[in-house]
């Protein structure tokens, strides 16, 4: 692995979650997403100043960005926007040497998370519908992140990586749950 040339940054902004977003106005709405966005850009550029030589920017995402989820609202259309951010900063920024790349992770116990409505059920419902049958660690998502930013993974750029026990490639879960 490189160290003395490369080295990544995560962004991450987090905005507040509404409980209907249909029922707010258009300013009201731009100023919630906008920040997402606006504030990605000038960071993506920041960071590359400290990245001359190249390098890998990470920021996080979740399945609601592709997938109505409960309790998500406003924030699944923030990060839809954040993940179509990471794929045009990937071809803008790749002619430089830099790589673009957005980790979508499964639910987590943090204290973020505990905010939101009925965390500790989105927990159990993942962790019993996942292929790997549990939920995901914060470890797993730093090794994620580790990987990304080594060279390892220097052909990627552009990708939204999904760590969340595979949960996203599901749409039922398992039928004999349903004969319990």
């Amino acid at each position: 692995m490189r160290t003395d040339t490369s080295f990544g940054v995560s962004i991450n902004l987090s905005i507040s979650h509404f409980k209907r977003p249909y029922l707010f106005r258009a300013p009201i709405l731009a100023e919630t997403l906008d920040p997402k966005i606006k504030l990605s850009i000038p960071l993506a550029r920041a960071a590359s100043n400290m990245m001359p030589a190249g390098g890998a920017l990470i920021t996080l995402s979740f399945l609601g960005a592709q997938r109505s989820t409960p309790n998500y609202n406003v924030m699944g259309l923030a990060k839809a926007s954040l993940e179509a951010s990471v794929r045009y900063l990937a071809v803008s920024m790749g002619k430089d040497g830099h790589r673009v790349n957005a980790i979508s992770a499964g639910p987590i116990k943090t204290l973020a998370a505990s905010g939101v409505k009925n965390f500790r059920k989105m927990l159990s419902y993942n962790a019993t519908r996942s292929p790997l049958g549990r939920n995901i660690t914060t470890r797993e998502v730093g090794d994620t992140a580790s990987f990304l930013t080594s060279d390892m993974a220097s052909g990627i750029s552009g990708e939204v990586i999904y760590v969340d026990g595979g949960f996203n490639i599901t749409a039922m879960g398992s039928i004999e749950e349903t004969e319990k």
